[in-house]
């Protein structure tokens, strides 16, 4: 259907505690607003300059399912797997990311990249749906694969008049904070119940396999 990923999203809202749901409201203002006020800062009109390069960079995860969902999932699965995972892991997402924008930017293209990330949504909605729990090493290695991916995109689309340092602090400290929301939701969703988190994981992992589809 036209409106499968609203159908998704409502579920999750509607399984989601109180407190969590208005944790998850205010990040997601304040990740929406962030990029208009960099955007808007004195002397960066026209289309060009730090703040606009930055909220470019800073907006690009937020702007498709694909990549949000992705970086709330390894947050989510990160949040389970408990100890120092919870920071390793998205530290390797990010690093791996970052290494694959660099790549892409500077002309890699590999085929199938756009449904690897596809895939990634299916494949970390469905690790954090089934808390599975894999030793520190292979889970920092399964996310920073998918984070190859995510980055080679990331790089590949940046716009060619944006300045790639500026553009990439953007989109490495929205990653970040995507990865801390969910982390910060699993974590507080799963003092209530475990089975909370691996709902999210379910209608993450359905989206994933909407997107597969189409």
């Amino acid at each position: 259907p036209e409106n499968w990923r609203a159908t998704c999203f409502l579920y999750l809202i509607k399984t989601m505690p109180t407190k969590s749901l208005r944790f998850l409201l205010k990040g997601l203002v304040l990740l929406a607003i962030l990029p208009a006020i960099a955007s808007a800062h004195p002397g960066h009109d026209g289309g060009h300059g730090f703040g606009w390069d930055f909220s470019g960079g800073f907006a690009h995860p937020l702007s498709g399912w694909d990549h949000l969902l992705a970086m709330i999932a390894v947050g989510l699965w990160a949040a389970q797997l408990g100890g120092r995972a919870r920071w390793l892991v998205p530290s390797a997402f990010v690093g791996l990311m970052t290494l694959g924008a660099v790549l892409g930017h500077g002309g890699l293209q590999i085929a199938g990249t756009e449904q690897a990330v596809a895939a990634s949504v299916l494949a970390l909605g469905l690790l954090v749906a089934t808390a599975t729990r894999l030793p520190l090493a292979a889970g920092m290695a399964v996310t920073g694969v998918f984070a190859l991916f995510h980055g080679l995109a990331h790089g590949a689309e940046m716009p060619a008049t944006a300045a790639g340092l500026q553009y990439g602090l953007g989109f490495v400290l929205a990653t970040a904070l995507l990865h801390a929301a969910g982390l910060g939701l699993g974590l507080m969703a799963a003092r209530k119940s475990a089975l909370i988190p691996q709902t999210a994981g379910t209608a993450i992992a359905l989206v994933g396999v909407a997107m597969l589809a189409s």
